[in-house]
């Protein structure tokens, strides 16, 4: 009976080792058999393998309290300052002009020739407003009379500033560490520019980027937002949700230039690339006296090359369609991120007569 009753408790191996057959017969002595001076080896009995680990019996959680048990109540909504309404869909704007992605690096009179996004995905979102876009702009809905545009621009700008407090605005807004200070990227001035704009003209008489430009200098603009500018009157600015896929133009450089011949264009193609460049553009330089350079070389070469090796391939192009059209002259050629500019027949036709 003792027999049976010892091979139905669970004892570990060095324990059960230590047990001698004497001991079966005296019960009372089990418990104290074990020793700690001695240690088996789990070789001693290869027909009896090692037991398993016990696992941990999983901790009991903690009993909430009744007050636990409860659910934070929701929050209502904090509601919005006085004037400050939430707008309804779709926006209405009455500024007089179209909306675009950008309205200093696109042309409104170019029409694209594709699109690679279809025109109804409208960057401002579905149903946010009231204009519909095209694929390139969101045009203005109603003619707005330019007599009234006008007199509300007069009426916000208020009477003409003196020299002193023109001095005094340049002066505190024209450094380079000034916080109202807006900075454009590659795309030029954007339409949520004109949102940043405003935003700034909150707390700032004047910033560096609308309004009145009362100061220029390289690549900075001063602008003053008028002596009657308020905030809550600003016009309605809907923001677009996303940059809209550039549709596509016509090729900016044709095969063959116009007014020439095919062995003419490539000639001069050939003869631009073996020139020495007239300057070299960074990626992150100022532009501005490019113009004045290139107009200057005109006067002596009839093909000027300029080395963009540290421009992006897409702003190369960006560069070649604003010399094409301030200069102006003719781009024959982007390769290797070289721009090859020609001044065009007709301007070497009346440099000519002028001689």
């Amino acid at each position: 009976m003792w027999r049976r009753l010892l091979l139905s408790v669970t004892v570990p191996l060095r324990t059960r080792t230590l047990i001698s057959p004497p001991l079966l017969s005296s019960p009372s002595h089990h418990l104290l058999s074990r020793s700690n001076k001695h240690s088996a080896s789990p070789h001693d009995d290869p027909h009896d393998p090692p037991f398993s680990p016990i696992a941990k019996a999983p901790n009991p959680k903690p009993k909430q309290s009744p007050k636990a048990r409860n659910p934070k109540p929701k929050q209502a909504p904090k509601a919005l300052p006085s004037g400050m309404d939430k707008p309804s869909l779709p926006l209405h704007s009455d500024l007089p002009f179209d909306f675009r992605y950008s309205y200093s690096e696109t042309d409104p009179s170019l029409r694209p020739i594709g699109y690679r996004e279809p025109p109804r995905f409208s960057p401002f979102g579905p149903g946010r407003l009231d204009r519909k876009w095209d694929g390139v702009s969101a045009p203005a809905t109603g003619e707005a009379a330019e007599d009234r545009v006008s007199d509300d621009r007069s009426s916000v700008l208020g009477d003409p500033l003196t020299e002193e407090e023109v001095g005094e605005l340049v002066e505190r807004y024209r450094h380079s560490d000034c916080s109202r200070q807006i900075n454009l990227g590659t795309g030029g001035v954007t339409h949520n520019t004109l949102e940043d704009i405003h935003n700034h003209w909150k707390r700032a008489e004047a910033d560096k980027t609308g309004g009145k430009i009362i100061y220029r200098h390289i690549n900075i603009l001063l602008l003053y937002r008028g002596r009657n500018y308020d905030p809550k009157q600003r016009p309605v600015i809907p923001l677009m949700l996303w940059k809209p896929l550039a549709p596509i133009y016509p090729r900016l450089v044709p095969k063959v230039a116009e007014g020439l011949t095919f062995e003419q264009t490539k000639e001069l193609r050939n003869r631009g690339l073996n020139t020495p460049a007239l300057m070299k553009l960074t990626r992150n330089g100022v532009y501005a006296n490019v113009v004045e350079r290139v107009r200057e070389a005109f006067r002596t070469s009839d093909v000027v090359r300029l080395d963009c090796a540290y421009v992006y391939t897409s702003d190369c192009k960006k560069i070649g369609v604003k010399l094409r059209d301030l200069v102006p002259c003719i781009p024959i050629l982007f390769k290797d991120r070289q721009i090859i500019i020609w001044r065009g027949r007709e301007t070497q036709d009346s440099d000519q007569c002028d001689s």
